[in-house]
């Protein structure tokens, strides 16, 4: 048996030294990545809602109705209220996603509660996040009750004893999403996560393997432009890509149950948006990247960011400031936005022109960064 020698074992580690200091991207991923992710779970993985959005529509405007506005925002759970001036303006917003909830005060709120009739409140609850959804009418309940039974006492304290009847009566209406089902919430999100997640691999794997068969020196000598380049690249990905977006989408549709409630061919015009923005950013890594193995480190580690950052799990609102801006640098957030109005909601394009103008520009940044370090490889 041969023995042990020190000598040989300490070539071996500054070889191996020496590869690690040569492979900056993956000693960049692996001293980057668990710092960034620390913050990432700390600041984005919160599962308590907060800072409900929520539009009000008070028809009886008097002390006691602004009373009622305050119990909600007191709470901390609803956010800084926004008042509209109708059914058709606030129902707008729930569309647009401006506001999760809206509170309708009726205009005999004020007499009926004077009289001791019951004073109805109606809430209708964006139900395209189940999680917010049921947050957002459990506490609404629980605020409507502790107000009717605050008005309760007071009363009885000026006329003695008498028969306890609630003066407040909450409606509750819960749109798009009337049973808060998370299987409806989910599968949109699921689609476009897995989406994004196959046609980046795919084309940050083609440049890096170009370069590993030695075939990019000989596209590098033609007359071949960077953008005709990158074009002829995600062209073909681009038909691929929209190919495995109809099947899941079948599947979506037809085993999970998931109706889609808005235009199917707005859905695909976007989702072909999308796809390029995320093929474009898959080549993007390509241009960094040395080996396939370097691509396959700096795709993983852009998938984890997505999940955390986009609200696919997590609801961007109750997430700092910070982070939610750092979640609109992440194409899914815009994708996921234009998923779930078109799925849910059945809304146009006049109620998502934002996230299309967002992931139409991300594209565009990505396409002009990309050309610019593979013209800069050329040269």
């Amino acid at each position: 048996m041969r023995r042990f020698v020190w000598g040989r074992y300490w070539s071996i580690v500054k070889k191996e030294v020496i590869q690690i200091k040569r492979d900056r991207p993956s000693l960049a991923i692996a001293l980057v990545m668990p710092l960034m992710l620390l913050f990432l779970f700390g600041y984005a993985v919160n599962t308590d809602v907060n800072d409900i959005r929520m539009a009000v529509w008070n028809q009886s405007p008097s002390a006691a109705s602004r009373e009622l506005v305050d119990q909600f925002v007191h709470t901390k759970i609803f956010q800084a209220t926004v008042s509209v001036g109708g059914y058709r303006e606030l129902e707008a917003m729930l569309d647009e996603g401006t506001a999760d909830v809206g509170l309708v005060i009726g205009p005999d709120y004020t007499r009926q509660k004077d009289r001791g009739e019951p004073a109805h409140i109606q809430l209708l609850v964006n139900g395209s996040d189940p999680n917010i959804a049921r947050t957002a009418v459990s506490n609404a309940q629980l605020i409507v009750q502790h107000q009717a039974i605050s008005l309760q006492e007071k009363k009885l304290e000026k006329q003695g004893m008498g028969e306890l009847t609630l003066p407040l009566a909450l409606e509750t209406r819960v749109l798009f999403n009337p049973n808060m089902e998370s299987i409806v919430f989910n599968i949109p999100g699921l689609i476009g996560l897995i989406m994004q997640n196959v046609t980046m691999i795919l084309t940050a794997f083609s440049l890096v393997r170009e370069k590993e068969r030695g075939t990019m020196e000989q596209l590098v000598v033609t007359p071949i432009r960077p953008l005709e380049l990158m074009l002829g690249k995600i062209t073909p990905y681009v038909g691929v890509g929209l190919f495995s977006f109809c099947l899941v989408l079948f599947v979506g549709t037809a085993w999970f149950g998931v109706p889609v409630k808005g235009s199917i061919g707005l859905l695909v015009a976007l989702s072909v948006l999308f796809l390029v923005t995320t093929l474009l950013l898959g080549i993007l890594i390509s241009t960094v990247a040395k080996t396939q193995l370097q691509a396959m480190q700096m795709a993983f580690a852009l998938i984890l960011p997505s999940v955390l950052l986009s609200g696919f799990m997590f609801p961007r609102d109750s997430m700092p400031v910070v982070i939610q801006w750092l979640g609109g640098l992440v194409p899914l957030t815009y994708f996921l936005e234009i998923l779930r109005g078109i799925f849910l909601k059945g809304v146009g394009a006049e109620a998502l022109w934002k996230e299309i103008v967002g992931m139409g520009a991300f594209s565009l940044v990505i396409l002009a960064v990309a050309i610019g370090r593979f013209r800069k490889k050329i040269e």
